[in-house]
């Protein structure tokens, strides 16, 4: 009964859902593509991504189920985080499974676009339909997962009691749970604790996620860390970033980046303060902001401006003038890249209360990193982090720029906090193969290994 009320529920919102997509696609015009995929609709795919003979050929277009010859596994990344994170997940699933065929379906177009960017023609790419029981059934019958992953914290009743059903393994993994989402799933504990129940297994980030989830009805959940730690900084990535740092010249660097909304508006406030001052070493200093959604960077360029900041953006592709005071950030799956040209990074979404982005890569570059005080997305990370030396945590922004300017003009504190984070990046690693021991040997696994 209590499925069939949320069901109800679902279907009630779909008007909104879809007003709501319209409404996106105001800044980012993309929310207008592949409407019949989140209803469960993929008759009109083409250029699907397969395996043949131990590696991925672009495959024609169908509009009847693909015959599962091969196995496929399904990834549920819902956006660029969940994206970026299921990057060693899929490098080691296609190493014990060398012919196996790459499912990743989203839930937005920046994740979808961040998908493009790391995979290419090498995964197939879809998004996941609106949790009704005909789309989540459509949804399978299509694409015949033979395993089903879902990265953090997204959990569909409809979807997993259709999986459950159809005897389909599913498993949570790099799960996080913060206190305020527990909340939230608490106030329906018996649609919790089913869809919890139901799962194969759960690899949680830390106890703290853990218990959390024990304490709402799961039971198969086993500590494994976060994956985020087996992401390595890309050769390519780190060489953009020496060039870009030759195009920026010797000027210290202060990078904030996937800064949330609100968050620029401070930092630039604090950062004129300081400028109108007169404080030499903030005039001196190039400030690089690179905001988390791309939707909103005509709208950062514009507050610059509007601040009397002379800025110059990425996307010129230009060596940056001596007089620039901003370097907007506006480009795709660059991250990395941007905290190799960077003397210290602030991770944006900790400024203000939106938990924190991934502050795990840029200790694996040897950056200082400074956070905010909201960090429940990171919430171990962080705390380890801290405690390790590689990062230092703030207030507000005037704390933020006085902080940079203060390690930046100390070389021996900015080598100690780089060398720290590297240490503290790699001792956390083995969170992806600790994940696949949750994955059993399946029927044909070793038959499988025949197509490569």
């Amino acid at each position: 009964m209590t499925r069939f009320l949320y069901t109800l529920a679902i279907f009630a919102l779909l008007p909104w859902a879809m007003l709501h997509l319209l409404w996106r696609a105001r800044r980012q015009p993309e929310y207008l593509q592949h409407w019949g995929e989140r209803f469960g609709f993929y008759g009109d795919l083409t250029a699907a991504a397969v395996p043949h003979a131990g590696h991925f050929i672009p495959a024609t277009g169908h509009s009847v189920p693909p015959t599962p010859t091969f196995k496929t596994f399904w990834i549920h990344a819902v956006s660029v985080g969940e994206t970026r994170a299921a990057q060693p997940l899929i490098a080691a699933l296609r190493e014990r499974f060398p012919a196996c065929r790459i499912l990743l379906t989203h839930m937005t177009p920046t994740g979808r676009a961040a998908s493009v960017a790391l995979f290419g023609d090498s995964v197939e790419r879809v998004y996941l339909p609106y949790d009704t029981p005909g789309a989540m059934r459509r949804f399978l019958r299509h694409f015949r997962p033979t395993l089903g992953l879902i990265m953090e914290t997204e959990l569909w009743p409809n979807l997993i009691d259709a999986c459950h059903a159809q005897g389909l393994p599913l498993l949570l993994v790099n799960a996080r749970l913060s206190e305020k989402s527990a909340r939230r799933y608490a106030r329906f504990p018996r649609l919790a604790r089913q869809a919890l129940e139901q799962l194969s297994a759960i690899s949680a980030i830390g106890e703290d996620d853990a218990l959390r989830l024990r304490a709402l009805g799961a039971a198969a959940v086993t500590v494994t860390g976060n994956m985020k730690f087996d992401m390595t900084p890309p050769a390519e990535q780190l060489e953009i970033g020496a060039m870009l740092r030759g195009r920026i010249g010797t000027r210290p660097v202060f990078l904030c980046a996937s800064t949330r909304e609100g968050e620029e508006a401070l930092i630039l406030d604090a950062w004129q303060a300081k400028v109108g001052a007169g404080d030499t070493a903030q005039c001196a200093t190039l400030l690089v902001i690179v905001p988390r959604h791309p939707q909103r960077f005509d709208a950062v360029a514009q507050h610059v401006r509007q601040c009397g900041l002379k800025m110059q953006r990425r996307s010129d592709d230009a060596p940056v003038a001596a007089d620039t005071q901003v370097w907007l950030g506006d480009s795709m799956g660059e991250m990395f890249a941007y905290y190799a040209a960077a003397d210290v990074a602030f991770v944006g979404g900790s400024l203000l209360d939106f938990g924190c982005q991934n502050l795990i890569e840029p200790c694996a570059v040897g950056v200082p990193v400074l956070i905010g005080p909201s960090t429940f997305n990171f919430a171990e990370a962080a705390r380890a982090a801290l405690a390790a030396g590689a990062a230092r945590q703030i207030g507000n922004a005037a704390g933020l720029v006085e902080q940079a300017q203060t390690i930046m003009a100390d070389e021996a504190c900015k080598q100690a906090m780089g060398d720290a984070g590297r240490a503290f990046a790699a001792r956390h690693r083995g969170a992806t193969r600790r994940t696949m021991a949750l994955i059993p040997p399946r029927e044909g696994e070793e038959e499988g290994r025949a197509f490569s």
